[in-house]
């Protein structure tokens, strides 16, 4: 069995990160538009149709823009903590709303969910860990430090979607004002690129065979800047960096002889220059 994984938007404009198998797929998060989660979806050549809940990280608004329509559309069940509904102002439809708990797997068709808490500035933040027959794909982003639950899932995981949110020299002199700097690298904001490096030499297991570097800020990181810091470590490990604007390509991890679905070309491994 093997999972198909992509990026449909990553960044403060929206973030949905697409996991599933030939049968399954969850999305986490929906930060961009119903409209345009289906473009995007069709043209890398996936089904809604397969999709079978939403996993809500945080009621951060990048991270739950969509979620209302596409749940209403699709009928389809938006898993999300009471405090995180509490102060998401989402209006959802009572049926369609069911809650987790962490360390308990959620069973969506033949994907098993599990979320695990993380530091980060919002009422009750989670990250992700998706599961298909031993195969793991997490996703870590919107995180202040990397914590025991971070560095230890990370660990277990065949792919994973990681925040590089900024680099450290280009915060320190760009143009936000000093308490969103100092919000953002508070221990419950964002990753830097080193600290999100640090995460990926230290912790990653012999089988990761792919990273998609994620939630980059538009005005304090480069997409080639942490392509290239990254790619000096990888190791074998395919290096991705998610786009802010579009789509990523969709990446196969699993057994090689199972056929991928459709590619969009257009967004492949040199996606990082198109930012």
């Amino acid at each position: 069995m093997s999972l198909f994984i992509a990026s449909l938007n990553s960044g403060s404009n929206g973030n949905c990160y697409y996991i599933g198998n030939e049968h399954d797929a969850v999305l986490v998060d929906a930060g961009i538009s119903c409209r345009e989660t289906e473009r995007r979806m069709k043209r890398l050549g996936l089904s809604m149709q397969k999709v079978r809940a939403i996993f809500i990280s945080h009621e951060h608004s990048d991270h739950i823009n969509g979620v209302r329509v596409l749940s209403a559309k699709y009928k389809l069940p938006v898993y999300i903590t009471r405090e995180t509904l509490q102060h998401s102002g989402l209006s959802l439809d009572e049926k369609l709303v069911l809650s987790f708990v962490p360390y308990e797997a959620v069973q969506a068709g033949e994907l098993a969910i599990t979320a695990f808490p993380k530091f980060h500035d919002a009422a009750h933040p989670h990250s992700f860990i998706i599961e298909c027959r031993d195969i793991k794909v997490g996703v870590f982003t919107d995180i202040g430090a990397a914590c025991g639950h971070v560095t230890s899932h990370f660990g277990q995981c065949h792919a994973a979607f990681l925040e590089a949110n900024y680099d450290e020299e280009m915060l320190d002199k760009g143009r936000y004002p000093y308490y969103l700097k100092k919000r953002i690298r508070g221990g419950h904001g964002h990753l830097s690129n080193s600290q999100a490096l640090e995460i990926f030499i230290n912790h990653r297991p012999a089988y990761m065979s792919h990273l998609l570097l994620s939630h980059l800020s538009r005005d304090n990181n480069k997409p080639e800047l942490v392509h290239e810091l990254f790619s000096q470590h990888a190791n074998g490990i395919e290096i991705i960096v998610a786009s802010r604007y579009e789509e990523s390509a969709v990446y196969h991890i699993g057994a090689a002889e199972l056929s991928a679905p459709p590619v969009n070309t257009h967004a492949g491994q040199l996606q990082f220059s198109l930012f």
